[in-house]
């Protein structure tokens, strides 16, 4: 239904030709939004609530944040254990990551980690568990997905429209906003006066 992708776009957008017109896709976008869903199945689906698939970081890294943000994430070091996140104390001012999603590769950890922080703090307390989860997920997932300005084959390309036909909620990302758009052949017809 996305068509067959045809070219990359100032390393941003993905045009694929469809039977009947074209689909223009942010690839940052689409990739983003397949990473949180793989997240969420991963967590739901976890055998007697182990969480997501977590990977040892080979040097566990320091993250000095204020200390809110410390806080925060402290308050919640269980939920982001099941996330892949293991997270501790280390003196005033600072955690330690020893342990990131898998499904991230090899992220940022200390943008990772800041956004989350900043996250909890604006959510606060009063938010259920379930809409802090989610927004952290969105978090993470954005810091797990392909970026714009990275050049992707045309296998590249393919894959990921295939797996975004299949993945529920594919057509916006996790902050709302459109992952794909598409032109029918009568729209690009009128929009060079033939109909």
């Amino acid at each position: 239904p996305l068509g067959a992708a045809k070219a990359q776009l100032h390393k941003t957008y993905i045009v694929a030709e469809t039977e009947d017109g074209l689909t223009i896709i942010d690839q940052h976008a689409a990739h983003e939004r397949l990473v949180m869903e793989q997240m969420k199945s991963a967590l739901a689906d976890s055998v007697a609530q182990t969480g997501v698939t977590a990977q040892t970081l080979l040097l566990p890294e320091i993250v000095e944040l204020a200390d809110d943000r410390r806080d925060a994430l402290l308050a919640e070091a269980q939920m982001l254990g099941r996330l892949g996140l293991e997270i501790e104390g280390f003196g005033e001012g600072a955690v330690i990551i020893r342990t990131v999603p898998a499904l991230l590769g090899n992220p940022n950890v200390a943008a990772l980690i800041s956004d989350i922080a900043e996250e909890l703090v604006v959510l606060g307390g009063s938010t259920a568990l379930e809409d802090r989860l989610n927004h952290v997920l969105a978090t993470v997932s954005c810091h797990g997905s392909v970026r714009a300005g990275r050049v992707l084959n045309a296998a590249e390309m393919n894959a990921l429209l295939r797996e975004m036909e299949i993945t529920p909620r594919s057509g916006q990302c996790s902050h709302g906003r459109p992952t794909w758009v598409k032109l029918s052949l009568a729209d690009i017809e009128s929009l060079f006066g033939r109909r």
